[in-house]
């Protein structure tokens, strides 16, 4: 059974435009919206004609998104329901039987100041499926940039996020830009400067295996999908928020420990979801 593409709506423009990244990519989806309406308020009297205002708005917030999705790509399965609790517990709960979760930046309770919503900073941070944040330029959102990137990090323990990327590549029909940041530690410096090379080219040398032993069974199982890798020299935030100018979806991972509770975001992904000039895709992998 195909899980579908859990896509929070509040009638917000950035939650609009979660459901068109959500929609471009073909799978069933199913729009959210959180409402306390029914908790605070109470079953409506059997006879009563009269609907509350948040009833109302909350239905036509999903019928929204819905004909948005349609819309979109007519070809795309949508169901809605709205959910009597808030919209992190919502989306944290709807997570579980998703392919993933898709958001907007910020909701519409938020500052328009605010780089990051509270809604998706947590569920991008608690999650255990992957998290798409829709955030970005037009360009970036709708995919004129044409490419996936991920990063690759330190060990092998990121590969789920390698696989969600060959997957997102092959869906989009785009390529895979695989990015693994390297550094020089100044103490491997040498003084002579005809010397002073080599240090770096080991370190550029390794992150170059990483790579390939990263991409080398998820790649192997999408052939079609054409892969470049890039063995970059700098601090990998730094790196992958250059490299998202140019791409549609920017993919990292995140560790999450087991009985660690609150928010498990590591500093890469924290900036990036910050700062990131395309939607940001959190793959988690557990400890």
């Amino acid at each position: 059974m195909e899980l579908p593409l859990v896509v929070g709506v509040d009638g917000s423009d950035s939650s609009l435009e979660a459901v068109d990244e959500a929609a471009r990519l073909g799978l069933p989806l199913r729009l959210v919206h959180a409402s306390l309406w029914e908790r605070y308020e109470g079953s409506r009297p059997s006879l009563s004609t009269d609907r509350p205002a948040e009833e109302v708005l909350a239905e036509h917030i999903i019928a929204s998104g819905a004909e948005r999705a349609r819309l979109r790509n007519p070809e795309v399965k949508v169901s809605g329901e709205v959910l009597p609790d808030d919209a992190v517990s919502v989306l944290l709960r709807e997570g579980h039987d998703a392919s993933a979760v898709v958001t907007g930046a910020r909701g519409r309770s938020e500052l328009a100041g605010l780089l990051l919503g509270s809604v998706s900073l947590a569920v991008a941070a608690r999650a255990v499926c992957p998290v798409i944040v829709v955030r970005g330029s037009e360009q970036n959102r709708q995919g004129a940039r044409g490419r996936v990137v991920v990063g690759v990090g330190d060990s092998t323990e990121g590969s789920g996020a390698v696989r969600f990327a060959v997957r997102e590549a092959e869906a989009r029909g785009c390529a895979l830009e695989a990015v693994r940041a390297w550094r020089c530690p100044a103490h491997e410096h040498v003084d002579h400067p005809f010397l002073a090379e080599e240090p770096a080219r080991a370190h550029e040398e390794r992150a170059s295996a990483d790579l390939d032993d990263a991409l080398r069974e998820a790649a192997g199982d999408h052939p079609e999908v054409e892969v470049v890798r890039r063995s970059v020299e700098g601090p990998a935030q730094k790196v992958l928020l250059d490299a998202s100018a140019d791409a549609g979806l920017l993919v990292v991972g995140a560790l999450r420990q087991h009985g660690h509770v609150g928010l498990q975001l590591g500093r890469v992904a924290h900036a990036l979801l910050h700062h990131s000039r395309s939607p940001v895709a959190v793959v988690p992998h557990q400890d």
